[in-house]
């Protein structure tokens, strides 16, 4: 099977592009769009989408927007997906608002739709979604903050490294996670920062990357220097904190907490850079992304849900080398062997 890679400007799109053999190449076309080609995360989705693609003779095109939070980047991509003839498409939406009205213009088109990792808003606006229980994911690492911190977890300053301001679904559902397995009432389960709990120091943006997260840092210990909780959306983010800490000698004050669960992030917190993260596993749910377009594809049936949920989970597990009493975790020795990129 060959496979090649076609280069091409297409405004702010990174733009990949995966061929199925010849004789298969007519049959069954998808798309993946990712929110940017650089955090390793999305990295090992389109590594894992375009494995089974290849699998299954499936053509695949895979789009990213520059930075996370690139909304236009994906209109575009889907705009271009619907003229390809694409089947299906799989998205990490940027904005999980903002999108539902050209993922309604696909499925008009008779394109299957599936978001991956970040639930649309409402959720029910794509026809499936695979992704980890990002509320799961949060509580987890929330109930080992405030089991770590003990008593002191009472008088806990805590700071938020969110995604954007646009409030994607993926980054309330993480932010909203950890207060209630910290013990803290999130007010408005769908919106950030309308919570009252005197423990809260405020929340920033960090645009899912290390720069972000270590500006947002600096502006949050200008708002109380000592702060000694942190919860990052991702573990880019949480190495810009630590950053940030270590510049001015608090590193070994505050806690930081993530999600993602990639190598470098197990390696975080083996190092001790973070003191636990939630591992979720994207290579599953683009390689399940596929299996359900080439599915659809053949015999027009849509993927269904985890039994008592509203989309398909496909799995988390708290890793950390300092388990708390009550929560549930694994080693980073497992979490390596479970880890992407």
């Amino acid at each position: 099977m060959k496979k090649t890679v076609l280069s091409t400007a297409f405004g702010a799109l990174a733009l990949g592009v995966a061929f199925a053999s010849p004789s298969q190449a007519a049959d069954v076309s998808a798309c993946l769009i990712t929110k940017t080609d650089t955090n390793p995360f999305f990295v090992k989705m389109k590594e894992g989408a375009s494995a089974k693609a290849q699998e299954l003779g499936v053509t695949l095109k895979a789009y990213a927007g520059k930075v996370d939070g690139d909304h236009d980047s994906q209109v575009a991509a889907i705009e271009s997906c619907i003229a390809d003839g694409a089947k299906g498409i799989l998205i990490a939406a940027s904005d999980t608002k903002a999108i539902v009205d050209q993922v309604k213009k696909a499925q008009a088109a008779g394109v299957l739709v599936i978001a991956l990792d970040t639930p649309l808003d409402p959720a029910t606006a794509a026809d499936a979604t695979f992704a980890t229980d990002n509320l799961l994911a949060g509580k987890l690492i929330g109930q080992w903050a405030a089991a770590t911190m003990g008593e002191n977890a009472k008088t806990a300053k805590i700071g938020f490294l969110d995604l954007t301001p646009s409030q994607p679904t993926v980054d309330v559902l993480r932010d909203q996670g950890f207060m209630i397995g910290f013990g803290i009432d999130p007010k408005d389960p769908n919106k950030i920062g309308d919570e009252d709990d005197p423990r809260i120091v405020g929340h920033d943006v960090t645009n899912g990357n290390e720069e972000g997260g270590r500006t947002a840092m600096e502006n949050l210990l200008q708002k109380d220097p000592d702060i000694n909780v942190i919860h990052t959306i991702n573990e880019p983010a949480a190495v810009g904190a630590y950053q940030a800490l270590k510049a001015v000698g608090k590193e070994k004050d505050v806690l930081i907490v993530s999600v993602d669960g990639g190598c470098p992030g197990v390696k975080s917190v083996t190092e001790g850079v973070i003191g636990a993260t939630s591992q979720q596993y994207p290579l599953m749910m683009a390689a399940l992304g596929i299996e359900a377009i080439k599915k659809f594809a053949e015999t027009g049936e849509k993927p269904k849900p985890t039994e008592g949920k509203d989309f398909f989970d496909t799995g988390v597990a708290l890793v950390t080398d300092k388990p708390a009493a009550g929560v549930e975790s694994i080693d980073t020795k497992v979490g390596t062997e479970k880890c992407w990129g």
